[in-house]
């Protein structure tokens, strides 16, 4: 028989979430964050976090409700342009900012949860991103190592969960979501819809319940567009 992974809310799936922790946050955008999650973590006011995440959300949303809070002390990205307080922050020291080429990012995060511990990439080989590290030759190309990138929590958003804990994503929101699930010492899944162990397809699965530790139903998820483009009438 599954084990059933559900918690009441997220109040109860952010317990043990302490101030200095490493955690991952899935999403691409705002597209799939996971909304309940973040506002929970400013509820519990937890500071000093290090903040794995494809980018910091907007100065009013997502991971930018914690910026404006002062409870992340760095962020570990690939793309940050659409904050303005994330901006000051940096400019003025008071974030610690990573930036990472994007594909490098995702693919830490992947082999973090496929126990890999580091890898050999051209992405940013040449510039910044490069200094410092090991340098090696493939088919006569330069290579850098990075390594794999793990947290305490990942706290990721799905479409539909079960009680066992298995995920399926909707379109953009697969894109970060399922390699932070499996590079968590503990994963938090929030899911727009919850249903009994054994409803979902087998073959469309994207994360398997063995990576998911606790699992519940979200509530009044906004969604908003980060950009809206609209054609002329």
């Amino acid at each position: 028989m599954a084990l059933n992974k559900v918690v009441a809310n997220a109040e109860e799936a952010c317990r043990g979430i302490q101030s200095g922790m490493t955690l991952m946050v899935g999403g691409f955008g705002l597209c799939g964050i996971p909304e309940n999650s973040i506002a929970q973590l400013v509820k519990m006011g937890v500071i000093n976090l290090t903040c794995i995440s494809n980018n910091a959300g907007v100065d009013d949303f997502g991971l930018g409700l914690l910026l404006q809070k002062k409870q992340i002390r760095k962020m570990i990205s690939s793309y940050v342009g659409e904050n303005e307080e994330f901006e000051r922050q940096m400019l003025s020291g008071e974030l610690e900012v990573d930036l990472i080429p994007q594909g490098s990012l995702a693919e830490r995060c992947r082999a973090g949860g496929a126990g890999i511990p580091a890898f050999f990439t051209p992405a940013g080989y040449g510039t910044e991103v490069g200094e410092g590290k090991e340098v090696r030759i493939f088919d006569g190309k330069p290579h850098i190592l990075e390594s794999a990138l793990t947290a305490d929590f990942a706290i990721v958003k799905a479409w539909k969960g079960d009680t066992a804990g298995n995920l399926i994503y909707k379109a953009t929101a697969r894109n970060f979501n399922p390699l932070m699930a499996m590079a968590g010492k503990t994963t938090i899944a929030e899911v727009e819809e919850l249903v009994p162990n054994g409803q979902l397809d087998p073959n469309q699965i994207h994360t398997p319940g063995i990576f998911v530790q606790r699992i519940f139903q979200g509530k009044s998820y906004e969604k908003r567009i980060e950009q809206r483009t609209v054609r002329k009438a």
